[in-house]
């Protein structure tokens, strides 16, 4: 009874919170500086052509009413037509969400392959001449390096020196796996390296908070070896902070594909939205926005469930609220 109240309660609060983003972001697109009518036909544009534009794609019609129908279509699955391109919106993000979807999974699995390690490695030498110096700068630095920055650097420096690595295209993986996985390394790169250093943070505070524990201590004393305590100690204790970041993260690299996937040139849900901001293309930003909501609404869901999982003291079923 108390997880079939905790899955209607977490239903309520994600269909709130998708209405909210989608008020937000209707009202948002509407206020940007120039309009579509602006975009489309210039600056010289008269008023006569500018209406007749705006009554074409019912731009015209209040803002509220704009909105109902947006909403109501939404509702039955339909995200409206594209602007610019005539497609249905949709069907444009479906195509586009692979692409988008290997770029995250492959930051994800950087971001736990190197950042869990490198927090651990750091944590348990952080005593004074263990090494974890090194880890923390790398840290740091990963956290202050825009990925704007970073993406641009990395293809200024693999264009110029060809070195080895595709930048600029992109081939589907059904065409040719070797080719697109050699053309999503480097963007894949670029968009981890912000989460590898949160992650390796994360990590490090976390086991450093279970080495001091007694049962650590007890291992110690029996004579353990110090990656066997690792392995059978610390790493589950210190699993629920870390599985809860990656999780957060994996939503957060969705919203810095957007950055990433434009700089690459790559075509993904990002870059799409991108341009349609720049075009003023109102269902494509709208439909975009909402997405990139609800599939963080579904990662936290996730995680509460995987963390019940870990430690089911702070699960659903032991009352726990979020």
């Amino acid at each position: 009874m108390r997880l079939l109240m905790w899955w209607a309660g977490r239903a309520l609060s994600s269909a709130a919170t998708l209405l909210g983003v989608s008020v937000l972001i209707f009202a948002a697109v509407r206020l940007m500086p120039g309009g579509f009518a602006e975009t489309v036909l210039g600056p010289f544009a008269t008023a006569e052509q500018k209406a007749e534009l705006a009554a074409r794609y019912g731009l015209d019609q209040p803002v509220f009413m704009q909105y109902g129908h947006w909403l109501a279509a939404v509702g039955g699955g339909d995200f409206g037509i594209s602007m610019i391109s005539r497609q249905p919106v949709g069907a444009e993000l479906l195509a586009r969400l692979p692409v988008t979807g290997e770029l995250t999974v492959l930051a994800v699995l950087a971001s736990a392959l190197a950042g869990v390690p490198l927090g651990v490695l750091t944590a348990v030498r952080a005593r004074p001449g263990g090494g974890g110096a090194a880890g923390r700068l790398i840290s740091g630095l990963g956290v202050s390096v825009p990925e704007f920055v970073l993406g641009s650097l990395v293809v200024f420096v693999f264009s110029r020196y060809a070195l080895g690595l595709e930048v600029g295209t992109w081939v589907p993986f059904t065409q040719d796996p070797a080719a697109n996985l050699a053309t999503m390394v480097l963007p894949a790169a670029v968009l981890s390296v912000f989460a590898v250093s949160v992650t390796a943070r994360t990590t490090r505070d976390a086991v450093l908070g279970v080495l001091v524990e007694p049962y650590v201590t007890a291992a110690v004393g029996r004579g353990e070896s110090p990656w066997f305590i690792v392995r059978h100690h610390i790493l589950r204790n210190a699993a629920t902070p870390v599985v809860t970041l990656l999780g957060t993260i994996t939503a957060y690299l969705l919203g810095g594909a957007l950055i990433v996937e434009h700089v690459f040139n790559l075509p993904g849900v990002g870059s799409y939205v991108v341009q349609a901001v720049g075009r003023r293309d109102y269902a494509v930003v709208q439909a975009g926005v909402l997405l990139a909501a609800a599939v963080f609404i579904v990662m936290n869901v996730l995680i509460d469930l995987l963390v019940g999982v870990l430690d089911p003291r702070l699960g659903v079923l032991a009352g726990r609220r979020s």
